[in-house]
């Protein structure tokens, strides 16, 4: 496994090659820099976020549809007004990111994951509406896509910024001088909020949609 930081670069822009495999890597490398923040907040990725408070806000309130259960019909749209979206069509994704690019993975381009409500919430809106059907949040893939780029965007970031540093090349440790070199780019949160602001410009790989033989039998490899 290289943790070289032009691998680490090439491997955010190619679609082939999972965010669930890059993060490991990325965390070993921040590791030999001494990157403590940077290892943690990967980590924290990786694992999933089990206190929302800790959680970035790119995985916070994320928007949704409304959608309820019709035993003729399946899942249609819930009929629902803009104040009741607003209040209840929203989302946040606190899994690994193992997890969320398997959901992303799964879903083909222009559908979704449907999360039910919770308890309290559905119960709330089901007596707004004045229905008893089931309620759920239905998350457009680009949803799930778009955080995923973001995490790939900010990992791009950090490694660009590293080797303006002049740290390229595979090591298997890194001098003190090395790591002093780039001990101010231990900055998470900077790498991520500008990931946030130049998604559609930062040149990551979107997440693939898998083949319908890949979807039946599960990814090759």
């Amino acid at each position: 496994m290289s943790t070289s930081v032009d691998h680490l670069m090439e491997r955010t822009q190619d679609a082939s090659d999972l965010l669930a495999d890059i993060v490991p890597s990325a965390i070993t490398l921040a590791t030999m820099l001494r990157h403590r923040q940077m290892a943690a907040w990967l980590r924290a990725e990786f694992d999933g976020y089990p206190d929302i408070d800790k959680a970035p806000p790119y995985r916070l309130d994320l928007p949704g549809h409304i959608v309820a259960k019709s035993p003729q019909y399946g899942w249609i749209p819930a009929p629902v007004n803009d104040s009741q979206t607003k209040e209840f069509g929203h989302l946040n994704l606190m899994e690994g990111v193992k997890e969320l690019e398997h959901t992303c993975l799964s879903c083909k381009k222009g559908n979704g994951n449907r999360v039910l409500l919770d308890k309290e919430a559905m119960s709330d809106l089901q007596k707004q509406i004045n229905l008893s059907a089931e309620l759920a949040i239905n998350l457009s893939r680009e949803v799930y896509c778009r955080l995923l780029r973001t995490l790939r965007a900010a990992l791009y970031l950090w490694a660009e910024q590293l080797m303006d540093a002049g740290i390229s090349g595979d090591h298997n440790h890194y001098s003190p001088e090395e790591r002093k070199l780039v001990s101010h780019l231990d900055t998470p949160e900077a790498f991520w909020r500008k990931a946030m602001q130049e998604l559609d410009t930062v040149p990551v790989a979107d997440v693939r949609e898998l083949g319908f033989l890949e979807r039946m039998f599960g990814r090759a490899g």
